[in-house]
């Protein structure tokens, strides 16, 4: 039998496919162009794609063990909940699922909204699932290197409440983790649920002040400036999408993101040590880009 990875091809899709390697297990990566996949070495892509529910039953046959992650795209809800469908028809006897820190209180933002729909769906069908809660991601930071070094400016309006950002490698091996543990069980396992968390409660201007040592120069928080922050998103994504993640992080200014001693505790047991840092993060960047 074997382990299916969706959104294969994606940061995190990739990272869990790094830390599956090498385990003596068979993982199949779920894509839309086997073809031009470029995976680590033993793992097999197969062709299929979560809006296409037929590709799906066919990715699924002869699979013991899931990880579903769905891409923010407009039928987020409606892939996940089929592909969940899809998965007990098929027998699949563990499941990962990639869902959001702060999914039940954030209501009205789609996409925690959606993948707390689908937590609801795993409990009240009893399913064989890890539900994993990941805090903003930190290496979505890297984009804001041009601001950062040619302005002195850290750009992304998280506010002041604070957010237990994480490092996105830590969210790879805790689902490579949780997925050989079902893989390898006689039997399907009881649900658990992580919240995937760094070590620390971050604001603007606390990262700004992180920046500022590892770049060597002043950093400043550049505001609470929503508006503007849609406006830009607008130029690269659908209007949606860009709306979607400035509701996201209105709910960042006005509620915070804060992982409990308890959350940072429970990931350190299941990681087998602490979860990486964001001044960590920040001073291997700023290694690399001095470097050129």
């Amino acid at each position: 039998m074997a382990i299916l990875v969706t959104g294969s091809t994606g940061t995190i899709g990739m990272q869990v496919l790094n830390h599956l390697a090498g385990h003596d297990v068979e993982v199949r990566a779920l894509t839309r162009s086997p073809g031009n996949a470029q995976f680590p070495a033993g793992i097999t892509p197969v062709r299929g794609d979560l809006a296409d529910l037929e590709s799906v039953r066919a990715a699924l046959e002869g699979v013991n063990t899931l990880f579903l992650l769905v891409p923010n795209v407009a039928d987020e809800l409606t892939q996940a909940m089929l592909t969940l469908t899809a998965a007990r028809e098929a027998g699949v006897k563990g499941i990962v699922y990639l869902s959001v820190l702060k999914g039940e209180a954030y209501a009205d933002v789609p996409h925690f909204a959606g993948k707390y729909t689908v937590e609801r769906m795993i409990e009240a069908l009893d399913l064989p699932a890890t539900i994993l809660r990941p805090a903003y991601f930190i290496q979505n930071d890297v984009r804001l290197k041009d601001p950062l070094s040619k302005f002195g400016v850290y750009g992304m309006p998280i506010g002041g409440k604070g957010v237990s950002m994480v490092d996105i490698r830590d969210i790879g091996e805790a689902a490579a983790i949780e997925l050989l543990r079902r893989e390898r069980a006689p039997a399907p396992l009881g649900r658990e649920t992580y919240a995937l968390v760094g070590p620390d409660s971050l604001t603007g201007t606390s990262i700004a002040a992180i920046w500022s040592e590892a770049l060597g120069r002043a950093i400043s928080y550049g505001g609470d400036d929503l508006v503007t922050m849609e406006s830009r998103l607008k130029a690269t994504m659908p209007a949606w999408h860009a709306l979607d993640l400035r509701l996201m992080i209105g709910r960042y200014q006005s509620d915070g993101a804060v992982a409990s001693a308890d959350d940072i505790a429970r990931l350190t047991k299941l990681l087998g040590r602490a979860p990486r840092s964001y001044r960590d993060f920040a001073k291997d960047a700023a290694a690399q880009w001095l470097k050129g």
